[in-house]
């Protein structure tokens, strides 16, 4: 049961020890473990990881698919089987007859002539008897066999062990055998471990190689091959797992099979030379994986590092109040990283602009909306103490204005903070340029008094296709776009003057221009009348109709398209003189041509 630290909670016997001993042990430890942790992010592992399982999966490859082991053996098994042809060669020329009487076939005796002899049959020759003896095998054998350092056995015709290189010595000489060991010295789990590795890339199901007893030498399928005239390798393994080779030879003399000759490495031989050539490759693997794992914490501190100061630099800017917080600059790479960087550095500086213009837009709204509500305050406290009903009348009038300039000003503030969120839903279509500028001219003739109608130019360039005047857009805002610039130009023309309207195609691009007849606009203020709620009226009386929102949201649109919304001057006419006017050009990419 837990009890909850406070005053009343007991105190472990050691806890002050522990304090004033300092921290515990495994506190520190988990401290460090956790500070490691965190420095070790996730994508470092990763990349340390795979690419270790890949150097790992490369060398296991190579473990298992190596042929060294395979050629040794066989390199193994032509050495033993030239080595057993001599010393049975050897073994059978120290073999004695056994036999006093030669066969001679009575009949060959009778047919012979004056002067000539006979020779004992040849069949006869082949049936005599030229056991082993041990005695004069052993020498040999002992002589033979001890440069090679493995094993030999002679069994006679019988299958009978009647020599072994194991039981041969010298004067002097120490027999060494190995015994089991103890059964509190049992091989432990690594070891354990380390012979099932062993035994997995060895491959194959090689038969066990069991000591038989010395009259059962026919059980020996190489022994039996042997004694029938054949020559044959076994490979098999021990107890322990090693290898051993087996090479038997028939020993005879005259054609006539006299025993068998079994030589065989000794158990581990082999496999020392594979485990040594092993552990060369295992050496090379270490070091490959110390340099995979320096080269894996490079890459992972050329990649991580910068994406974690990236992550870092974006959170203090999800969470900076009163100061603008730098985007590190790692463009200069030129590879994704470099790619990440910029992009976010683009996106903050976007941020940061659409705070400030969100800000310069709040003040200008407020500033905006207390100049009607101050004069329409003023009107209404005035309106009380107005003497005559026409003083009241022209109160009123005041009022109705503020108020319809109060209504102009939110429906265009409303469609000013809408205009990014729509643009971004809306979807873009081919757009007729030609036909949209038709419609919105024919639109405005209707409505136009006391003017002269305007009328469009079109100049098709060099551009000869039926589509050289179609746009990626959306028809309703671009039809705003021009219905905003013809209303300005209207504005500013005087009584009887025109509008002229110009569609052309250039290189790239659609331009769509507008001029009027008015006073035209000063160099320095053509980048000001696209500024929000600017406006800058030349008669008094319109003062209050216009909420100088018009161009800035018809910039906006433009923009949002990838084009262009520039104010300058008129073009010089034939004469040369620049007519007065203002003109307002606005440039959209064009589709291309099919």
């Amino acid at each position: 049961m837990a009890l909850e630290a406070g005053e009343n909670a007991p105190v472990p016997a050691d806890s002050e020890a522990r304090t004033e001993g300092g921290t515990r042990p495994g506190a520190k430890i988990r401290t460090a473990w956790w500070s490691w942790r965190n420095w070790f992010s996730s994508l470092t592992r990763r990349i340390v990881v795979f690419n270790l399982i890949a150097l790992g999966l490369l060398v296991g490859g190579i473990l298992y698919l190596n042929q060294f082991r395979a050629g040794l053996i066989d390199a193994k098994v032509q050495s033993l089987r030239i080595q057993s042809e001599i010393i049975a060669g050897a073994i059978a020329a120290s073999a004695t007859i056994e036999s006093d009487v030669l066969s001679i076939d009575p009949e060959r005796l009778l047919a012979l002539r004056p002067g000539e002899s006979v020779s004992p049959a040849e069949e006869s020759i082949e049936s005599l008897d030229f056991p082993i003896n041990p005695e004069r095998a052993a020498p040999v054998l002992r002589r033979l066999i001890t440069p090679t350092r493995g094993r030999a056995r002679i069994f006679d015709r019988d299958g009978v062990l009647i020599v072994d290189s194991r039981d041969l010595f010298s004067r002097s000489e120490i027999l060494q055998f190995d015994l089991p060991p103890p059964e509190d010295d049992q091989p432990g789990n690594w070891r354990k471990i380390w012979h099932m590795l062993l035994s997995f890339f060895r491959r194959g199901d090689l038969p066990l190689y069991v000591e038989l007893p010395p009259d059962e030498g026919k059980k020996y399928p190489e022994v039996t091959a042997a004694l029938s005239g054949a020559s044959v390798s076994v490979v098999r393994v021990n107890e322990k797992g090693e290898l051993i080779v087996f090479v038997a030879v028939p020993v005879q003399r005259f054609r006539a099979v006299l025993g068998a000759l079994v030589l065989s490495t000794n158990g581990g031989d082999i496999d020392k030379i594979v485990t040594a050539e092993r552990w060369a490759i295992f050496r090379v693997f270490l070091v490959a994986a110390g340099v995979t794992l320096l080269m894996s914490f490079f890459l992972a501190s050329a990649i991580a590092g910068p994406v974690r100061r990236l992550a870092a630099a974006a959170e203090r800017v999800r969470k900076g109040r009163n100061s603008r917080e730098e985007i590190p600059d790692f463009t200069s790479r030129r590879d994704e990283i470099g790619h990440l960087s910029g992009a976010l550095r683009d996106m903050t500086t976007a941020l940061y602009d659409r705070i400030d213009a969100i800000e310069r837009f709040a003040a200008d709204v407020s500033h905006e909306l207390k100049n009607p509500l101050t004069s329409l305050r003023s009107a209404v406290e005035t309106l009380p103490l107005a003497r005559d009903e026409a003083a009241r009348k022209r109160l009123t009038d005041i009022v109705q204005d503020d108020v319809q300039r109060l209504n102009r000003l939110i429906s265009d503030i409303s469609a000013a903070s809408r205009i990014d969120a729509e643009l971004a839903r809306e979807e873009l279509e081919p757009v007729d340029t030609v036909h949209l500028v038709k419609t919105v001219i024919d639109t405005t003739n209707a409505t136009l008094k006391d003017r002269p109608p305007m009328k469009l130019s079109i100049d098709a360039g060099r551009s000869k296709k039926k589509n050289a005047f179609l746009i990626l857009g959306q028809d309703l805002r671009i039809g705003q776009v021009i219905r905003n610039l013809i209303d300005n130009a209207l504005s500013f023309t005087p009584e009887g003057g025109e509008v002229h309207v110009m569609l052309s195609r250039l290189d790239d691009e659609i331009e769509i221009a507008v001029e009027d007849e008015g006073p035209g606009i000063p160099p320095e203020n053509r980048q000001r009348i696209f500024e929000r709620f600017y406006t800058d009226r030349p008669h008094e009386n319109t003062f209050g109709r216009n909420s100088g929102l018009g161009l800035s949201i018809s910039r906006q649109i433009v923009e949002a398209l990838d084009g262009r919304l520039i104010a300058e001057s008129r073009p010089p006419g034939p004469d040369g003189k620049v007519p007065p006017g203002a003109r307002l050009v606005v440039r959209l990419p064009a589709m291309k041509e099919s």
